[in-house]
């Protein structure tokens, strides 16, 4: 049998639910898809979504260290750029950047150090 992967869900830690929550779905326009406790007094653990991307937070200390990074492979940069600029958000303004490779990115950082860079490639140079 082969060995086929069929889906990548990035794990991000969170220390504070209501600046994950304005961070992914207030500013990001992440929808909210569930969340799991154990304990009504536990961490929580959530998954995020849009627009076909996936992302969990975790509350749990065991699960993941902060200051990740995920490579977000996309169309549509300038669009997402434009719309996040239109926020006028307190604590992050950033711009698009064209990459020796071709592509042009854009590197937004989360309240708890965590780094997403959304990256669309150039046709011409993929």
């Amino acid at each position: 049998m082969a060995i086929t992967f069929t889906n990548t869900v990035p794990v991000l830690r969170m220390f504070s639910i209501e600046k994950a929550r304005e961070f992914y779905i207030g500013y990001l326009g992440f929808a909210v898809d569930w969340e799991h406790r154990f304990e009504p007094s536990t961490p929580l653990y959530m998954q995020v979504s849009r627009a076909g991307l996936l992302l969990h937070l975790s509350e749990h200390y065991g699960d993941c260290a902060p200051g990740a990074k995920v490579f977000v492979e996309m169309t549509g940069v300038a669009a997402l750029h434009a719309e996040l600029t239109a926020k006028a958000y307190n604590y992050l303004r950033p711009g698009l950047e064209r990459e020796p490779w071709g592509a042009t990115s854009l590197t937004v950082i989360d309240p708890f150090m965590n780094r997403i860079v959304f990256n669309e490639s150039d046709p011409k140079t993929a």
